[in-house]
């Protein structure tokens, strides 16, 4: 299985950073895809590398940019597009995705809601993170 993730810049809490953990271990995905951001983006990095899955970045924002991570040790590097175009992407190739976000109520202006409005239309399986840990399942 493929896993598309997409999180808050903001990070992760540590209740929500113990669930995606646990999630990994549970649906032992073959890969993993993120948009290389900081906050949740890098945090999910680190944990799919502690658990040995590969990882494919694609990137929202060029190099020595701010918002990019530059997470190392991944199997593939996609070519920068924009958030939109990249969160796209993101869910077009994965089977699944994880959806970190920030607070209880769905954003209109938000682009880890927007990326879960996306894997509606398509009908991809999400699992939703919420700031506590608990998780709804879609």
């Amino acid at each position: 299985m493929i896993l598309g993730f997409t999180g808050t810049r903001y990070g992760m809490t540590e209740a929500q950073r113990m669930t995606v953990d646990r999630l990994l271990a549970e649906l032992l995905p073959s890969l993993v895809l993120h948009g290389d951001c900081v906050g949740a983006d890098a945090q999910f990095h680190n944990l799919a590398k502690t658990h040995r899955i590969g990882v494919s970045i694609y990137p929202g924002v060029p190099l020595g940019d701010s918002r990019r991570a530059g997470c190392q040790g991944y199997v593939s590097l996609w070519p920068v597009k924009s958030f939109i175009a990249r969160n796209h992407d993101i869910v077009d190739s994965s089977d699944s995705l994880i959806a970190v976000v920030s607070g209880y109520a769905e954003l209109l202006r938000s682009g880890t809601w927007a990326t879960v409005r996306y894997a509606r239309k398509l009908g991809k399986p999400i699992r939703i993170v919420w700031p506590d840990g608990s998780v709804k399942e879609e």
